[in-house]
């Protein structure tokens, strides 16, 4: 179409008749009397609309996906960062409270014993042949070889070298550790000895007497080394669980269980310090009371009566004999 005046004049009364009319049919609302028009336009051009939509709006949500993904993807990697640390602070949580409590209790039994200590983390575990683990403290903490390293439980093993903030220490159970042991309540003396890792977290202790009685339950302590290297007196070492009786053999072997839980080491104290006296058993934790057994009514005596009652029990009367016909 060229641009003419007389063009641009039609295309002007247009535009006036079309504004004109969506004037009136705007304020005619539901009573417009161009409310045949707009129903017979919507019946024409709704269902090209409706196609147009179908076709537009696929390619809009995709065209909005594409523009969006950085930032969804942004959003999803924060909330990722933020869950992980949520977790690390959940775990901290609760490592540092088991923590607390391992120190707790380690306060508690080198106060009982009497024992200096260094508090110390256990940092990694030895691998090979030997049952080792190393600390986080050393020589600038006062450590030096052959000291005594317990935890809250009892005794955990002897420092064998020690470096300027590391030191490493070969646990009770190790095939090569030997420690002076002493049962609870007595002055009766044997050897602990570690297992190796065949016989898992286990001790053997030999009495140094044969003929003295081994029972299991019965519970060792360490005796003690001459001048308190390796091993200071009183640590708890662990429970008899059974006796191993060896023939031709002169003297016994009780299987201990250690009260350390050598797979799950993690605060332990080093003695620099040793007690001034030996504290015998007073680092061992209560033994457990054993209930009083009930006594049992024997048939020839009757049962005893029960309180506020001040009648003896009555017997009954014997069966009359029967007479044979």
């Amino acid at each position: 179409m060229k641009d003419t005046r007389r063009t641009r004049a039609v295309l002007g009364v247009l535009l006036l008749v079309s504004l004109a009319m969506i004037t009136v049919d705007y304020r005619g609302g539901d009573n417009s009397p161009l409310r045949v028009l707009r129903g017979f336009g919507e019946a024409i051009f709704g269902p090209i609309e409706q196609g147009a939509t179908a076709v537009v709006h696929p390619i809009a949500g995709a065209f909005h996906t594409f523009t969006g993904a950085p930032s969804a993807h942004r959003r999803i990697t924060r909330l990722e960062r933020e869950n992980q640390q949520l977790r690390r602070q959940l775990r901290s949580g609760q490592l540092d409270k088991r923590r607390a409590g391992q120190l707790d209790r380690l306060l508690g039994a080198s106060g009982l014993g009497g024992y200096r200590i260094v508090p110390a983390e256990v940092i990694s575990s030895g691998e090979g042949l030997e049952n080792t683990v190393s600390l986080d403290v050393g020589s600038r903490s006062g450590v030096q070889p052959n000291m005594t390293v317990l935890s809250g439980d009892g005794l955990v093993g002897r420092v064998t070298r020690v470096g300027p903030t590391t030191s490493t220490v070969m646990l009770a159970i190790d095939a090569a550790s030997s420690v002076g042991g002493r049962l609870e309540g007595s002055d009766e003396i044997g050897i602990v000895q570690g297992a190796g890792r065949r016989a898992g977290s286990s001790l053997k202790f030999q009495l140094l007497d044969s003929t003295v009685v081994m029972e299991p339950g019965q519970r060792i302590v360490s005796f003690g080394s001459q001048g308190n290297r390796p091993y200071v007196p009183g640590v708890p070492i662990g429970t008899i669980t059974r006796i191993e009786r060896t023939s031709g053999s002169l003297t016994r072997t009780a299987v201990v269980r250690p009260f350390v839980h050598f797979t799950s080491l993690d605060v332990v104290g080093v003695v620099v310090g040793a007690p001034k006296r030996d504290p015998r058993d007073s680092v061992l934790p209560p033994s457990p009371s054993p209930s009083s057994p009930t006594p049992t009514p024997t048939p020839s005596q009757p049962p005893p009566a029960q309180a506020g009652s001040s009648s003896p029990p009555k017997s009954r009367p014997a069966p009359s004999p029967t007479s044979r016909g």
